[in-house]
């Protein structure tokens, strides 16, 4: 098939809501010779009929704009295409893509634009006209963001994208935008657990502390190309008006984290790890004190609302005690010591007799770590502790 055929074939309706048919994605991929990369975890999604779901599942767009995530060869682009909507952004980082999403520019005009980025760094608020702009407690704006995520970026993202949105920058300068996005499937019921479940981790809390999260439904990895080792699930998220935690992100995510290092032990326990040991049992105490939250519980009982209380408490707590804002009980041992002697010397407390149980206590405190997002997180929020 050559290059003006695809063109002809990709010559859109130009009042219609549908467009013309157009090659599969099976022959474009073997047109252009390209083959998904392993190094950037990349599947390609090739039923058309999910595709047209996730879309739906990301609400009316019709005449809004939308912004995609990584559309690799276009599958979903099509599919969002067909639901007419006033332009679609599409963000690629795989330059190979380049001559596939040009020959569909051509084809449908102004209606789709295409940025060679990488979504890790790309900062989407000039993305968009400055008259979609919604009061945040106003009615959310004409604004998607779709994407079939790699699984290898997919988590650091969404954390970010949370941090973004506490903070309403980034696309969220814009209002309260919709998400529609792929993730594993574990990792997204992990983001809708509810208080008891087994899946219920740091960042079940984190999501559902920032925005209302909703696990559409699950695709098989049959529909991949290649196909991955696990189904992958659709999540959307909508922005809450008010986010629940009144504190600054970090301080939150600080104090989840923290508690779920331990997840299976009591929570005054990993709580306590907040603090430096100087003056640990007598901050951890009035942590508890100053709140509503059973110690004596584990964390996959305690909820949003307790968690947000517990961040607020501790966020007074730094006001109170400053030499306890940069205290990280992960750090090198060595820096750990520094800075508890000095917190000890602050407060008068013999720094020897507690090194002993610093140490019982560096042994073992990661043994019921949620081990699978630590890495993520701390990329997130550790660089300067590490």
């Amino acid at each position: 098939m050559n290059k003006s055929t695809l063109k002809a074939l990709l010559n859109p309706v130009q009042k219609g809501l549908v467009l013309p048919p157009l090659p599969s994605i099976r022959d474009l991929l073997k047109m252009y010779k390209l083959r998904a990369l392993k190094q950037m975890s990349q599947n390609f999604l090739m039923d058309t009929r999910v595709c047209d779901r996730i879309v739906r599942a990301s609400g009316a767009i019709e005449n809004n704009y939308v912004c995609e995530v990584g559309p690799g060869p276009g599958n979903i682009t099509r599919s969002i295409l067909l639901r007419n909507p006033k332009k679609v952004i599409v963000i690629e980082k795989d330059q190979r893509f380049i001559p596939m999403l040009e020959l569909l520019k051509e084809a449908v005009g102004d209606r789709l634009e295409y940025r060679i980025a990488d979504i890790m760094n790309f900062n989407m608020e000039t993305l968009f006209p400055e008259d979609l702009k919604m009061d945040w407690h106003d009615k959310v704006p004409d604004i998607h963001v779709i994407g079939n995520l790699p699984f290898n970026v997919s988590t650091n993202l969404i954390i970010r994208w949370l941090r973004a949105m506490s903070e309403q920058r980034n696309a969220w300068s814009y209002g309260r935008v919709r998400l529609t996005l792929t993730f594993q499937k574990e990792v997204a019921e992990r983001m809708v657990a509810p208080i008891l479940a087994k899946h219920r981790c740091r960042l079940s809390v984190i999501c559902q502390a920032y925005a209302n999260v909703n696990h559409k439904f699950n695709i098989t990895n049959k529909c991949f190309l290649p196909c991955p080792e696990v189904d992958v699930g659709v999540v959307k998220f909508i922005p809450l008006k008010t986010p629940i935690p009144e504190v600054p992100f970090e301080v939150f995510e600080k104090v989840v984290r923290t508690i779920f290092n331990l997840k299976r032990s009591k929570v005054h326990l990993p709580a306590s790890k907040l603090f430096p040991l100087p003056i640990r049992e007598k901050l951890c105490t009035e942590l508890f004190d100053r709140t509503s939250v059973d110690p004596t519980i584990v964390a996959r009982k305690v909820s949003v609302d307790e968690f947000a209380s517990l961040a607020k408490v501790y966020h007074d707590l730094c006001q109170e005690h400053p030499c306890i804002v940069g205290y990280d009980y992960r750090m090198e041992k060595r820096k750990l010591l520094a800075f508890e002697k000095e917190v000890a010397d602050k407060y008068g407390v013999n720094m020897e007799d507690l090194i002993k149980d610093a140490e019982c206590d560096a042994d073992g405190e990661n043994v019921d770590s949620d081990d699978e997002f630590e890495n993520q997180f701390r990329y997130e929020f550790d660089k300067k502790a590490r």
